[in-house]
């Protein structure tokens, strides 16, 4: 148990279990430049979080809105993407404030709705879906309706000429389907935005082919103009007076109708290209004539919001022209119908975005000529946004415990704090599913394509308020199970016939209950000493196994662990060895150890390698260690068994003085050359003599090229990329180390690597062993001591404490109607149903897919036993069980109500992660895109109301499905940049197979933060903004992590006061980028920057390698490409692209 562990005092039943260290599972040992993990996945732009959302008003369903998402969304919720006519027409607003008079131009100081806000729908639903009858006011904003900013010329043509009349536009725009009505002609089959016609264009990463592709545009195009004039007089239908009949399911992206159907949505990142003037988009009143009253309305028509004013560079924009709208806004008071709100913004709208830029640098003033339209471009503020989501999450549910007494219920997101009360099913820190409402058919759950899967991290760590799941002893007898399908004791098992007999919930059996578990039951059905019983009362608890449960029926030995140092020439020479050895002295007090006692029980042992082994005797009746070299790596055996492994206490002498000798005996070593293969052999003959499981700590830094068994040769081409071998990159180059693999995990033997690697490794191959008895795998690319030291030590120093289970094997049991059919992490498995796992510890996710076997009911619903059988750091033979149940439902919205799509995401990367294995890289991310197309197809299909094809409608808790996927899609492991090597592939595509959800959504999805926005009085983070360069200012100073990597972006027209604050130099050009920790300054500033990076290294398994980027530097291209919402330089598209294409696939899958 980790050290540093206190028991936590529980509730009556047995004693409480120590509490578990959390590390999380580092990811990527982030080089500095070729090496770092690229999260690369635009996310999200639901709403930003920025916001607190307030209490809503009566009739706003939060799962609309975009929190919670248990609650009643009512279908006709959903987030529709408006057409696509976002600059120019505004859905109703819904809660909204009054327009600013007629003339005003926003201030410059204010963003304009707010930054983000800009985007509900633009015109068209506003996004938020929630019904319209609300109340005017309250709500602050919704997510996302914000009118494009217009701007981007673009060379697309257009379809026809440009209209150069507000007649010829409105004709123009006639196919386009405004608010939710649609007018007139239908919109083109193909791209679901704008009027038929001519080629989309396409985003980076589509190739263009027949009709309804969008074509590639450069950078400088934005996506074609808006250009619906603010009057036109087509867009008025939906507001005269009768409520637009809109909110379609949960979130609809707003804004996004379709384009005209050469829009390329343009990248995100570019600043506008000159002067095209836009259409202003102040927020108006309604028109006249239009009756507010009722339900509040979106912004009249003809009036588009206001762009924040972009405080990055450039004018912001000028008022409105009158020449291009129709009547000019009247300046009439706010009309009754609509709350004010802050800064003018409509209800829908957001207010001004908390630390955000404005939305893209460089607004260009409006000229007042008329001119030919801008090219209109989906404004990234009106579709989902990620940090609204989780901000929203947070406000919503983050202030109340998480009760598990209910079947199905929707947990909050990982990125929100909440506590758990156990009431019968399992925290979703040990298990997350990817739906809460399971089909009840096959064919159902074929027709919406949503993989039936649970995330479980069984030995997950608990915050110190939660209690630890209670150890239950059963003695002699053992845990009651029942006869037919061998499931534990469980909440869900009906007591019978007085208490003398259960009921399997699982498979139906009736079980005799031992006479030593005997209890009266009361008038409800239930045992008397429910309470008092937490296997009848709590979803996760342990039992103490029996000898019957232990390998060849005897009790296990506690576990022992090996050090295993390289000692050839690079290791010496880089420092790597002495600094090891330094560590290990004082790291060897902190082994895990059970809660209440005095020393570990764990033993240890060392062995130092290079083309030969050196085993070391270190019996504490030793004056010195004595040292055994064996040679004959060919034929590996032990030379010697006692003394090899020690009590730490009673040899501590001797172990300091060997951790003294080693760096001395190989300082002047000329052994390049190392085997791998026969050092996890010596390990596991050690712990087979000891009999007891264990752990190989391995510190090694070359390909192994010597002769021995295990032998590598250097097979790393890059022109294998993009070809049918490329999948050869990921797999082993020997069978060799499968097998090793397999006598490993029989043995108990896990191995952790710690590699250093300064060309390349073979990682596919090396990790092999790691893998499959589930370990860790760190790795440092050109390690240094001045700038990896200190990662590479607090790693290992977690690696060393953390919680784990060994010789442990798991196993899902589920009630009838739905089994475990695949499963995915780190582990072995030598038969259908048993994860065998070597070592298993406190960071490690198993992923499980389910499929139906026969039909479920919506009265039982479905259930999961998750049993794991592990041996403790003490010795001790455990079972540790969690127990959840499900929904199941007849109706396909049911299932789209309560997805999660954090786990949906998790589990499409690890599914392809694993298909990188098998097939060609391309048809791997063909068949995702396909998968989440049909998906979303389907809800189009069978959940949403009606409405054009033109609007993307996307379902509430997916919203982000897009935004996440296409993070997924432009990983490293799926679309590599050219400095991305192939080690780094196969160690990040390792890392994601065991990471949990709150991990891969960091990972995929980047947290920015603006430092110079953070309060330096509170303990609070600064408000996330998204992962986007328009979205960052030149004056300050952000901080981005993934879970690998924490950059530090200083924009080059920081104050340098802040300069000098942070980094102790007096100016920007002065800050080196070598920096691998932040000065210690005595500043308030200082503090809080490093208060903030210290609470992040604490929230990753993995520490987090600090790079500093300097603005216009090098290694910026490096920082930019975790800007995931951009149009990444290997070709992924931007996150608006990519929603363009997905809005095309879905539209083909449709017709």
């Amino acid at each position: 148990m980790s050290v540093n562990q206190h028991t936590h005092a529980g509730p009556p039943y047995g004693q409480p279990q120590p509490g578990y260290q959390g590390y999380q599972q580092p990811a990527y040992g982030g080089q500095p430049l070729p090496g770092v993990p690229h999260a690369q996945y635009g996310a999200y732009n639901g709403p930003m979080p920025g916001y607190q959302q307030p209490v809503p008003p009566q009739g706003y369903f939060p799962s609309l809105g975009f929190p919670s998402k248990g609650s009643p969304v009512s279908l006709n919720s959903d987030t529709s993407l408006a057409p696509n006519l976002i600059g120019s027409v505004r859905a109703l607003p819904t809660s909204g404030a009054p327009p600013p008079a007629s003339g005003t131009s926003l201030p410059s100081g204010h963003q304009g709705y707010s930054q983000f806000g800009q985007g509900d729908v633009q015109n068209g639903i506003p996004t938020s879906t929630a019904p319209m009858q609300r109340p005017p006011a309250s709500q602050p904003f919704l997510p996302g309706s914000a009118p494009a900013p217009v701007s981007q010329p673009s060379t697309f043509q257009q379809y026809g000429p440009p209209p150069s009349s507000v007649q010829q536009l409105s004709n123009h725009m006639a196919g386009m389907t405004i608010g939710s009505t649609s007018i007139s002609a239908p919109p083109p089959a193909g791209l679901g935005y704008g009027p038929p016609t001519s080629v989309p264009p396409v985003s980076g990463s589509f190739s263009a082919t027949g009709s309804g592709l969008y074509t590639p545009y450069t950078a400088s195009q934005g996506p074609p103009p808006p250009s619906v004039p603010q009057g036109l007089p087509l867009a008025q239908p939906p507001f005269s007076g009768q409520p637009v009949p809109t909110q379609r399911l949960p979130t609809e992206v707003p804004g996004f109708a379709p384009p005209p159907s050469s829009t390329g949505i343009g990248p995100s990142s570019y600043p506008p290209s000159t002067g095209a003037p836009r259409l202003p988009l102040m927020p108006g009143p309604p028109l006249s004539g239009q009756t507010v009253a009722g339900p509040p309305m979106s912004q009249p028509n003809h009036v588009s919001s206001p762009p924040p004013p972009s405080t990055l560079s450039g004018p912001h924009p000028g008022p409105p022209m009158s020449g291009l709208h129709g009547p000019p806004p009247p300046t009439h008071p706010p009309q009754p119908g609509y709350q004010m709100q802050q800064n003018g913004s409509f209800g829908q709208v957001r207010g001004p975005q908390p630390n955000y830029g404005g939305a893209y640098p460089g607004t260009p003033n409006y000229g007042s000529q008329p001119g030919p339209p801008p090219p209109k471009r989906l404004d990234p503020d009106s579709i989902p946004s990620p940090i609204q989501v989780i901000e929203d999450d947070r406000s919503n549910r983050g202030s109340e415990p998480f009760v598990t007494g209910v079947r199905g219920q929707v947990p909050p997101l990982v990125t929100t704090n909440f506590l758990v009360k156990d009431q019968g099913n399992a925290s979703p820190r040990y298990i997350r599913c990817t739906s809460y409402n399971i089909p009840c058919t096959s064919d159902m759950a074929k027709q919406s394509q949503v993989p039936l899967a649970a995330v479980i991290k069984p030995l997950a760590t608990l915050p110190p308020e939660e209690t630890l799941p209670y150890l239950v002893d059963h003695g002699e007898s053992g845990p009651v199970r029942c006869n037919r399908c061998k499931a534990y004791m469980c909440p869900f098992m009906q007591f019978i016939e007085g208490g003398r007999r259960f009921q399997c919930c699982f498979c139906s059996c009736v079980t005799e209950v031992p006479a030593h578990y005997f209890q009266h039951l009361d008038h409800t059905g239930k045992r008397v000493d429910f309470y008092d019983r937490p296997e009848l009362s709590l979803g996760s608890y342990e039992f103490l196994a029996t000898v019957d449960y232990c390998k060849n029926n005897k009790f296990p030995s506690p576990p022992a662990f090996i050090f295993m140092i390289d000692v050839s020439y690079n290791a010496v020479k880089s420092g790597l060895v002495r600094l090891i050895c330094e560590e290990l002295k004082s790291i060897l007090d902190y082994l895990p150890r059970e809660g209440n006692m005095e020393e570990s029980a764990i033993r240890v042992g060392f062995v130092t390698y290079n083309k030969v082994l050196h085993f070391y005797n270190v019996k504490s009746s030793l004056a010195q260690p004595q040292m055994m070299v064996v040679s004959d790596v060919a034929d590996m055996f032990v030379p010697l068994l006692d003394g090899f492994l020690v009590n730490v206490n009673e040899s501590r002498t001797v172990i300091a003085s060997l951790l003294d000798q080693i760096p001395e005996m190989f300082a002047d070593t000329r052994e390049t050359e190392t085997v791998f293969g026969p050092v996890i052999q010596a390990g596991l003959e050690a712990l087979k003599a000891a009999e007891c499981a264990g752990k190989l700590f391995i510190f090694h830094t070359s390909l192994p090229i010597a002769e021995a068994p295990g032998k590598l040769k250097n097979r790393d081409d890059k022109k294998l990329i993009n070809t049918d071998k490329e999948k050869t990159l990921f797999q082993p180059q020997t069978s060799f180390y499968n097998n090793l693999a397999k006598d490993c995990v029989a043995q108990g033997c896990c191995v952790d690597l710690f590699l250093f690697p300064n060309q390349y490794l073979d990682v596919a191959t090396l990790g092999v062993v790691t893998y499959q008895t589930g370990g860790s795998i760190y790795k440092y690319a050109y390690f240094q001591l001045e700038t990896d030291q200190d990662r590479f030590l607090n790693d290992l120093r977690r690696d060393v404490q953390k919680e784990v289970g060994f010789d442990a094997v798991m196993r899902v049991r589920t009630s009838t109607g739905i089994r475990a059919t695949d499963f995915f992490g780190a582990f072995y498995m030598s038969n259908t149903t048993d994860v065998e796992m070597a070592g298993l510890d406190c960071d490690k996710t198993i992923t499980v897919e389910f499929k139906h076997d026969d039909k479920l009911s919506e009265d039982s619903g479905a259930l999961l036993q998750c049993a794991l059988l592990y041996t403790s750091c003490a010795g001790q033979r455990r079972l540790r069980i969690h127990n959840l149940s499900l929904n199941c439902c007849t109706q396909l919205a049911d299932l789209y109500r309560n997805c999660e799509t954090d786990t949906l995401i998790n589990y499409l990367a690890k599914y392809a992660y694993r298909g990188v294995l098998n097939s060609p890289v391309k048809a791997v991310r063909d068949s995702l895109i396909n998968q989440c197309a049909q998906i979303l197809a389907c809800y189009r299909k069978n959940c949403a109301s009606p409405s054009s094809a033109g609007q993307l409608i996307l379902p509430e808790c997916m919203k982000l499905l897009p935004v996440y996927l296409n993070c997924v899609l432009k990983s490293d492991v799926l679309q590599p940049g050219p400095e991305v090597t192939t080690d780094d592939r196969a160690y990040i595509r390792q890392l994601v197979t065991s990471m949990d959800v709150a991990e891969t959504n960091v990972f995929f999805y980047p947290r920015l933060l603006p430092l110079t926005k953070a309060d330096v009085d509170s303990d609070s983070l600064p408000a996330a903004i998204r992962n986007s360069e328009e979205r960052l200012s030149k004056g300050d100073i952000y901080l981005l992590e993934n879970g690998l990597n924490i950059f530090v972006w200083v924009g080059v027209n920081v104050q340098q006061g802040l300069i000098q604050n942070l980094f102790g130099v007096s100016s920007f050009s002065q800050i080196s980028n070598t920096l691998s920790t932040l000065p210690v300054l005595e500043n308030p500033f200082s503090k809080k920057v490093r208060s903030i990076i210290d609470m992040l290294h604490l929230q990753r398994s993995r520490y987090m390698k600090l790079i500093i980027v300097k603005q216009e530097d090098k290694l910026e291209m490096l920082f930019k490409h975790f800007l995931v919402e951009d149009k990444s330089l290997t070709g992924g598209a931007s996150y608006v692209d990519f929603l363009c294409h997905m809005h095309k696939e879905i539209r083909q899958l449709l017709s």
